[in-house]
């Protein structure tokens, strides 16, 4: 293992979570958490064999590791498969939100204060679920229609009790 101003490098390999549907991940040692801060709630940059580069979280694995999940995409472009062996270098992610923000949704919290206040009120979980969705689609119309769709519905839900469903305007599960 080797540490480059900020970066931490070592080698894992590419493993499947069948109860997960078969993601796959690379696994990441309690030695690397540990120079990571020793937390599993940091948001970090990944590079995989110095080519492919992405935002991400660590997901607690059970005695003291830790995963990094990799998706079908990365995986082809990378030319890997399940046990093939990984260099992996991880920084930590220092941005806002641990992920880019879409212009779209950018611009709707710049242009309604009430929407941009409730926004940041949202745990940062939460924040990265609106932004995941909102950058899921390519064409930038739809990318602003999600973002309104979840910002206005963000604004009727009562404070703190915001959750995935409702965001999406899908109707309350009965309890």
């Amino acid at each position: 293992m080797e540490k480059n101003e900020k970066s931490i490098n070592f080698t894992s390999f590419i493993n499947k979570l069948e109860y997960l549907l078969g993601v796959h991940y690379v696994e990441v040692n309690p030695t690397i958490i540990k120079k990571l801060g020793g937390k599993m709630n940091v948001r970090l940059i990944c590079t995989l064999n110095k080519s492919v580069t992405f935002q991400c979280g660590l997901v607690a694995l059970g005695k003291g590791s830790a995963y990094i999940t990799i998706n079908n995409k990365r995986i082809k472009e990378l030319k890997l498969k399940n046990g093939d062996e990984v260099k992996v270098s991880l920084i930590k992610d220092e941005s806002t939100f641990g992920m880019t923000v879409p212009e779209e949704l950018e611009e709707l919290l710049k242009q309604d204060p009430e929407g941009n206040k409730r926004f940041n009120k949202l745990t940062p979980g939460r924040q990265r679920y609106i932004i995941q969705y909102v950058s899921t689609v390519k064409n930038p119309n739809l990318r602003l229609e999600r973002a309104l769709l979840l910002i206005t519905n963000l604004k009727k839900l009562p404070p703190g009790k915001e959750n995935f469903r409702e965001l999406l305007g899908l109707e309350k599960r009965p309890s």
